[in-house]
């Protein structure tokens, strides 16, 4: 799965971003395939936005959408740092995302691999094509720093 790191190194300096922001350092790529052309990159803006929806996956999305002028991504791949919660898994597929490649598994709150299981459901529109793991000691360890940092007193 090392074809897909190079591209994961876009969605980690967004996580990196959003970690710097005080936001949970979780980032986003959608990224076309066949030419490597990355359409819209993403960092978590929740507090920034005061918006819960605000997560990195639904503003690359948001951003990939209006720049192709389409509700539907389809045959493009999203990278993100976190394994997706079931609101973006809902969203991923809404969105008809060819594949999606995450780095850290997100055991309290997953969509994909972990508790809801979007994709697996019968009422899924669409199912991508999952690849986890991708770069997920650098991923999980982002998050790891940033909550060890908020328990130490030392981060927002």
């Amino acid at each position: 799965m090392t074809r897909f790191a190079p591209l994961m190194d876009v969605a980690l300096a967004e996580a990196r971003a959003a970690g710097a922001r005080g936001e949970t350092p979780v980032g986003a790529a959608i990224v076309d395939p066949v030419s490597g052309r990355v359409l819209a990159r993403a960092g978590n803006r929740t507090r920034e936005l005061n918006d819960p929806t605000a997560h990195a996956e639904i503003l690359a999305i948001r951003a990939a959408c209006a720049a192709l002028g389409s509700e539907r991504l389809p045959g493009f791949d999203l990278y993100v740092t976190l394994e997706p919660c079931a609101m973006c898994a809902a969203a991923i597929a809404a969105a008809r995302l060819g594949r999606l490649i995450y780095g850290a598994p997100d055991p309290k709150s997953g969509g994909v691999e972990q508790g809801a299981r979007v994709f697996a459901h019968p009422q899924a529109h669409h199912r991508p094509e999952v690849f986890a793991g991708i770069a997920e000691a650098e991923c999980a360890g982002l998050l790891r720093e940033f909550f060890a940092g908020l328990r130490s007193g030392s981060g927002e």
